[in-house]
């Protein structure tokens, strides 16, 4: 239902993003060429007709990077915060693809202010935007205009959760009139929300008072009042919508798709299953690698010649790990340890001050260094850049029977870093922590949300006691 309203949101937040990101081109460009000192000079040897093809391009790219990052979903805009990293974020995508254009496609030599000029101005007028369309919209809700009146019928948890999620996305116009009590009641006093009868007073209800929706959130041990609903809504032309009760088996965010008019529901929800995602973490993954690769190259070559220098054996370091669909795989690493057995490196867990590590491997430790090799994984298809850290089979194996949802975190790829890790959930430190942020990444997955991670990752990387 919030998907029936929200496609409407989302044109309006669409075409407004569109208009916000043509008028930053404009004023990056008056910057630059009408009031910066030389621009009378800078005027004379420019083509406008390539800089207003650039605009075009720019914003209609930076339109199309917003879906990319799922911006307009509803669940955006609950944090001025977070709507404002997102639009950041969908920038940054942007400026990377045309950086990259223009890069290989050298027919015109544009400057480089107008183009940052253009992101700063687009992440602080788009926000802007956001903001003011929302309160506008909050205005117009807490009105009455074009609100749509729901009743629900049940009293339980997922009555309850849904008048909450209702409440939360006031933004798209429905409102909760009232509860049809059922056997189980968890309404409370402070709540807000009120019984209007019960279920036998369901019809007499609906006649006598105008709703626009009828929710069904009974609980399975209420009995099945289903059929009498439908009934009743068909009868009465009120339109109704069903919240399955499955709380007792499904822990995670389900799905419900439709096969040839079957409704199926997927219990788990993996935003990287979807093709289009998987696509688009793949070709963000191979960008972001092959950038890194060759900017930081000349700091490849200083470790390689420190780690040579400072302890015997190899430079690099393979080791087996388990990662997406429980398959195994050979992870890189600089060497940051004393040459072991395969069998002692496989099934010891390095501790604080642990004396395998070198006095160079310490320092890479500490700094998160001895991972960047892992970007060649990454490249070869075995890992990401954001995901679950890969573990060893000996320890997947053992959390397997020790943690039952362990191996969740095995739906996605493994990566370089992770929500976890920048929780400061890494070395000796809670699983079951890990394993919940894992699989809170995995199934709230978003480019925006890798972005995030990826910038917070050097930070923790310094500040992070547990990173030994």
């Amino acid at each position: 239902m919030l998907k029936e309203r929200s496609q409407s949101f989302k044109l309006l937040f669409l075409f407004t993003d569109l208009f916000i990101a043509f008028l930053s081109f404009a004023i990056a460009f008056l910057i630059r060429y009408y009031l910066s000192e030389d621009s009378a000079f800078q005027r004379q040897i420019i083509d406008f007709g390539n800089y207003f093809v650039l605009g075009l391009v720019l914003g209609i790219s930076q339109v199309i990077s917003f879906l990319s990052i799922d911006l307009y979903h509803p669940r955006r805009g609950l944090s001025l915060t977070d709507e404002f990293f997102a639009i950041a974020s969908g920038v940054l995508i942007n400026l990377m693809l045309i950086l990259a254009f223009l890069f290989f496609f050298r027919g015109e030599s544009f400057s480089r202010l107008v183009i940052s000029y253009f992101a700063i101005a687009t992440i602080l007028l788009s926000s802007l935007a956001h903001f003011l369309l929302r309160g506008i919209l909050r205005i117009l809700r807490s009105k009455g205009y074009n609100l749509r009146s729901v009743l629900i019928l049940g009293t339980g948890k997922s009555a309850l959760s849904f008048a909450n999620t209702i409440k939360k996305h006031s933004i798209y116009g429905y409102a909760v009139v009232g509860f049809i009590q059922g056997k189980i009641n968890l309404l409370s006093r402070g709540s807000g929300y009120r019984a209007v009868g019960k279920i036998k007073d369901l019809e007499d209800y609906l006649k006598d008072n105008e709703i626009d929706l009828l929710v069904y959130a009974l609980s399975h041990d209420e009995g099945d009042y289903l059929k009498e609903a439908i009934d009743i809504s068909d009868y009465l032309g009120i339109d109704l919508k069903v919240v399955p009760s499955y709380e007792e088996i499904i822990t995670a965010k389900g799905r419900v798709e439709v096969l040839d008019g079957i409704p199926i529901i997927s219990i788990r929800n993996i935003p990287l299953r979807l093709g289009y995602n998987r696509v688009l973490k793949r070709t963000f993954d191979i960008i972001f690698s092959v950038l890194f690769l060759l900017i930081f190259s000349p700091i490849y070559i200083l470790i390689a010649a420190l780690i040579k220098l400072s302890s015997a054996g190899p430079i690099f370091y393979k080791q087996e790990r388990v990662g997406l669909d429980n398959r195994k795989f050979n992870m890189l690493k600089f060497r940051s340890m004393v040459v072991q057995q395969k069998q002692q490196s496989d099934t010891l867990w390095t501790t604080k001050d642990d004396p395998r590590v070198t006095k160079v491997g310490g320092i890479l430790r500490k700094l998160s260094l001895d991972e960047i090799p892992q970007f060649l994984n990454v490249l070869r298809g075995d890992m990401s850049v954001v995901g679950p850290r890969p573990e060893r089979p000996f320890y997947v194996e053992k959390f397997q029977s020790e943690h039952h949802q362990y191996m969740r975190r095995h739906a996605a790829k493994a990566g370089i870093t992770g929500w976890a890790q920048v929780q400061g959930l890494r070395g000796d430190t809670s699983i079951e922590e890990r394993i919940k942020a894992d699989i809170y990444y995995i199934e709230n997955w978003s480019l925006a949300f890798d972005l995030k991670i990826i910038l917070l990752t050097p930070w923790k990387a310094i500040v992070d006691r547990n990173a030994y």
